[in-house]
């Protein structure tokens, strides 16, 4: 298949993926563009032409390259690039190509056959601290004895009960991602513990599961959610391409 692009322009890089290249996605790149993929050494780049030199991160611009990266999932696991990659001609792209070969090849084979799925669980309360205080009877007793005598606490005392709030935060987040990862690792090949983003969070769990084993690791979300409470809310999502899994330095 021959694909028309001109070096005139630049190539804005989505994704490394196995194969000869040479493929067409159709115009549904960044302002529109055709999407192809440039050919290297047993593996290729998924590109669209581009005029600028750089790139804002707007919604529409993210979305686009989100987007892209969904529909090259639905034939393949690519290596997908981080947003604003943008190389300077074909050639640029090739010489990306055969630099990284080694790495590449290593990562993509690493993803064969895999998604990544995400899970984040959080706790369903209309109040957390209050639900905190009444799970924890050492919390409790200290908010009543700082809160609820005749004087006001003391600015001491009301640094003393957050820290012990926010320990006994990460505390139990770190005793219910056990429970839930012990249920799930039989499922992934690999999990990745990511930042709690917000108070309520409990979770936020990366998966990289096969894709011929979904129905199975969708299961085990609902066994891991029987564990626990109506406290709890379970959400997972996917399936994406695996971005918490491919970090490399990649030679430009």
């Amino acid at each position: 298949m021959t694909v028309k692009s001109t070096d005139k322009t630049g190539k804005y890089l989505y994704a490394i993926v196995g194969g000869p290249g040479g493929q067409e996605y159709g115009p549904c790149g960044i302002g529109g563009e055709m999407v192809y993929s440039i050919a290297g050494e047993k593996t290729a780049a998924v590109v669209s032409d581009i005029a600028d030199k750089t790139l804002r991160p707007e919604r529409r611009n993210l979305a686009t390259h989100r987007d892209v990266l969904k529909l090259i999932m639905e034939e393949t696991t690519p290596l997908p690039m981080a947003f604003g990659i943008i190389a300077s001609s074909r050639k640029a792209i090739q010489k990306i190509l055969y630099r990284n070969h080694p790495v590449f090849a290593e990562k993509l084979a690493q993803v064969k056959g895999k998604v990544e799925m995400g899970l984040r669980v959080t706790w369903d309360v209309p109040n957390i601290f209050e639900y905190f205080v009444e799970i924890h009877p050492e919390l409790k007793d200290a908010r009543n004895r700082y809160f609820s005598t005749q004087r006001e606490p003391t600015q001491d005392e009301k640094i003393e009960l957050g820290r012990m709030f926010e320990r006994a935060l990460n505390e139990d987040r770190v005793e219910h991602t056990r429970r839930v990862e012990e249920v799930l690792s039989g499922y992934c090949h690999e999990l990745k513990e990511n930042r709690c983003r917000e108070e309520r969070e409990v979770l936020n769990l990366a998966c990289l599961v096969g894709r011929n084993k979904m129905e199975e690791f969708e299961k085990a979300i609902f066994e891991a959610a029987e564990l626990f409470d109506n406290s709890f809310a379970f959400d997972y999502n996917g399936p994406w391409a695996p971005h918490n899994f491919v970090h490399m330095n990649i030679e430009l």
